[in-house]
C-alpha cells in the first residue's frame, strides 16, 4: 500500500508527491505538456497559484512526478469530486504526461496504475477524465487500460465567461 506521501518506486520509476524540492520539475513537465496540446502554458501567477494550491496544507489538488534516474519525466495531477449517484467520491485525473522521449516503455501505464490504486485507496466510486479528440496516442492508450468512452459532452466556462454571466 503506499501512502499519500510516500514515494512509489516501480522498477526504475520513482512516483512521488510534489514538494518544494520537485516542483520546478512539475512546472517544467506541465509546460511540456502545454507545448504538446498547442495550449499557452500557466503565466507566472497562474504558476504561483499552483505552488499554493499543491503545496498549502490543505491541498486543492495533488500531484507526483515520475522519476527515472532522478531525471523527471512524466507527471499526474488529480483532485476528488463526488457522485450525487454512488454517494463516493470521484478521482478526476486532470493530467497524466510522460515526456516523448520516454514514451512507450511503460512508464504511462505504470503512472495511470498508480493513480488508479490511489482511488481504490480512497474508496472512490469510479476515475473520470477527458482527452482531447484529436489525441490518438492518448486514446489509445486509455482504451488500452480498459477504459471507455462515454456519451457526454463537456461544456466549459473560462474565467471571462463566468465574470459576465448575468450581468
Amino acid at each position: 500500500m503506499v501512502e499519500k506521501n510516500a514515494g512509489c518506486m516501480t522498477e526504475d520509476l520513482v512516483i512521488e508527491r510534489i514538494s518544494e524540492s520537485n516542483f520546478d520539475d512539475f512546472i517544467f513537465l506541465v509546460n511540456k505538456l502545454a507545448e504538446y496540446e498547442k495550449l499557452e502554458p500557466p503565466e507566472e501567477s497562474a504558476v504561483e497559484r499552483l505552488k499554493a494550491d499543491g503545496l498549502s496544507a490543505e491541498p486543492r489538488y495533488e500531484a507526483y512526478v515520475g522519476k527515472l534516474g532522478g531525471k523527471s519525466i512524466g507527471y499526474i495531477i488529480y483532485f476528488f469530486n463526488y457522485s450525487s449517484f454512488l454517494a463516493l467520491p470521484t478521482l478526476y485525473l486532470e493530467d497524466i504526461f510522460v515526456l516523448q522521449e520516454y514514451r512507450r516503455r511503460g512508464f504511462g501505464t505504470r503512472m495511470f496504475q498508480f493513480t488508479v490504486e490511489q482511488a481504490r485507496e480512497r474508496g472512490c466510486g469510479r476515475i473520470e477524465f477527458c482527452v482531447l479528440t484529436w489525441n490518438e496516442p492518448a486514446i489509445k492508450f486509455y482504451e488500452k487500460n480498459n477504459t471507455k468512452r462515454l456519451d457526454w459532452y463537456f461544456y466549459r466556462m473560462d474565467r471571462a465567461e463566468i465574470e459576465e454571466f448575468n450581468r
